[in-house]
């Protein structure tokens, strides 16, 4: 089996494990001191925290935008939506949204050092790039970032993924 690894420095382990375990449904496969593990079977990850007293620091330029799971309906993201409000997480539901070349529906939360993370599907293909906030980030939470795209070509097939 094939997965994208991804590892993230968190400077509360205990509270990133919370919050993972819930957005993921899942709980770690392996704890250590300072560090943990999730194998999560859907999507297919393999999320890796790493305790750093640091964390991310002031935070690089490009380093980190934001995460995503995409999924297949918006249906999906409405269930998302759902269930990481009643695991207690504060969500930011946004329906019909153009970010990144795509019309979205998504939910989105953040992990307990503020990184974004976005439960998206793609609706149709957009033409415009929409959704940029003036510092470069995509699909950004703010609703100054977030902007509608007056023209959207329905009929072209959607992008895999965001961005």
């Amino acid at each position: 089996m094939s997965r994208v690894q991804l590892a993230l420095n968190v400077s509360d382990l205990e509270g990133a494990i919370d919050f993972y375990s819930k957005l993921f449904g899942a709980e770690p496969a392996k704890r250590r001191p300072g560090y943990a593990n999730f194998a999560i079977v859907e999507p297919p990850l393999k999320l890796v925290l790493i305790e750093s007293e640091v964390a991310r620091e002031s935070g690089v330029a490009g380093a980190l935008n934001h995460l995503g799971v995409e999924v297949e309906s918006p249906e999906q993201v409405l269930a998302a939506t759902s269930r990481l409000s009643d695991e207690g997480l504060a969500t930011e539901l946004e329906e019909q949204t153009t970010c990144c070349y795509a019309l979205q529906d998504k939910v989105w939360v953040h992990d307990p050092d503020g990184a974004p993370w976005e439960v998206y599907t793609v609706l149709a293909d957009a033409p415009e790039v929409s959704g940029l906030s003036g510092d470069g980030m995509c699909c950004s939470t703010s609703s100054a970032a977030v902007a509608e795209s007056s023209t959207v070509a329905a009929a072209t097939p959607a992008p895999a993924g965001c961005c």
